[in-house]
């Protein structure tokens, strides 16, 4: 399998951070998105992010924005990555719906952060081809990609999707579909938990992250990840672990649950457990 045109579903700081990646690869990159202006701000974040890196002798920005065509609807391609919203039904609608736009041979990979690859396998008639192909924020600089292969998954698209993350310049772990995989599996609850410490007055944000970040050498502590990925994306990834485990250990904590409530959903609404207006 070869993957020269990719299609990437959604435009956000995920997406626009996969099309980026991408397109730097050498692919031709169409960016899709079904709500109105998200293709725009998303092409202006890669054109942030790209100067950036062409200041610190990284590609030319203009070179692999040029492989990047805006698409107002799913068009065929070798593959399609999907980053839209963490919602199980959405991304079975859309996977239903690339699934007739796509060629037969085309390979549909889902950034999904927890929902089961093989529900959204079944959901299409070739659930040997698709996959999961979880990226972490932001994806141009964090090189872990984690590959998930659903029931139906065959050899031959597990094998051609981690050569195209080595191929991307990222580091591929494959995972078996459980709720979670492994990367949030391990991270939510840790985030969770410390929430609850928040919650619970044992200490104040700052120096809750300050403990992860030297005590643990973190990059960054729980909470402000947390603000960074999005506080309602955290709920929505530890729902699908509590009803996918049954274990009330994932359940998500009542004061992640209030600021959600209160739209207080991190940085991408200005804040979160931080402000940052």
């Amino acid at each position: 399998m070869t993957f020269d045109r990719v299609l990437v579903a959604g435009a956000g700081q995920m997406g626009a951070g996969i099309a980026q990646v991408v397109a730097a690869s050498g692919r031709e990159v169409l960016l899709y998105d079904s709500f109105p202006g998200a293709v725009e701000r998303g092409v202006e974040t890669m054109r942030r992010s790209l100067a950036r890196l062409e200041e610190k002798g990284g590609p030319s920005a203009d070179e692999v924005l040029g492989r990047v065509t805006p698409v107002e609807l799913l068009v065929d391609a070798d593959l399609l990555i999907e980053a839209i919203v963490e919602h199980a039904e959405t991304k079975k609608k859309l996977f239903r719906a690339a699934d007739a736009s796509l060629s037969a041979g085309a390979v549909l990979a889902s950034n999904t952060s927890s929902i089961p690859i093989t529900e959204l396998a079944a959901a299409t008639e070739r659930p040997d081809r698709v996959i999961g192909m979880h990226f972490f924020n932001p994806v141009p600089v964090l090189a872990l990609v984690e590959v998930i292969r659903a029931e139906q998954t065959s050899d031959e698209t597990a094998e051609a999707i981690v050569a195209l993350a080595r191929a991307l310049g990222k580091t591929p772990a494959e995972a078996n579909d459980f709720p979670g995989f492994v990367s949030n599996r391990i991270l939510m609850p840790f985030i969770n938990e410390a929430a609850y410490a928040l919650m619970e007055g044992v200490a104040e944000p700052e120096a809750i992250d300050t403990v992860a970040k030297l005590g643990f050498a973190h990059p960054m502590g729980p909470l402000a990840l947390a603000d960074l990925i999005g506080l309602d994306t955290c709920v929505a990834i530890m729902e699908v672990l509590h009803d996918g485990l049954g274990d009330p250990k994932y359940a998500p904590c009542p004061l992640l649950r209030r600021y959600v409530a209160a739209g207080r959903l991190g940085r991408k609404s200005g804040r979160g457990f931080y402000d940052y207006t």
